[in-house]
């Protein structure tokens, strides 16, 4: 059976301000809640650990975490 890309998660190259599509998907995990997000709904994500939150308070709660 065929996945569509909506079925799968895509995979992201973030950037400081925006991100760059590497496979198509419908959503990304959030790396501190693993909920899937939306791609229109992500607004939170590190460039630098190259992962993807939730929100604002998932965000915060993993950055001040040790790498």
């Amino acid at each position: 059976m065929l996945m569509s890309a909506s079925d799968r998660p895509a995979t992201l190259f973030y950037q400081s301000s925006s991100f760059r599509v590497i496979t198509p998907g419908k959503f990304v995990v959030c790396a501190v809640s693993g909920e899937q997000i939306p791609l229109e709904a992500l607004r939170y994500w590190c460039a630098e650990r190259q992962e993807a939150y939730a929100d604002a308070a998932r965000a915060t709660a993993r950055l001040l975490t040790r790498p």
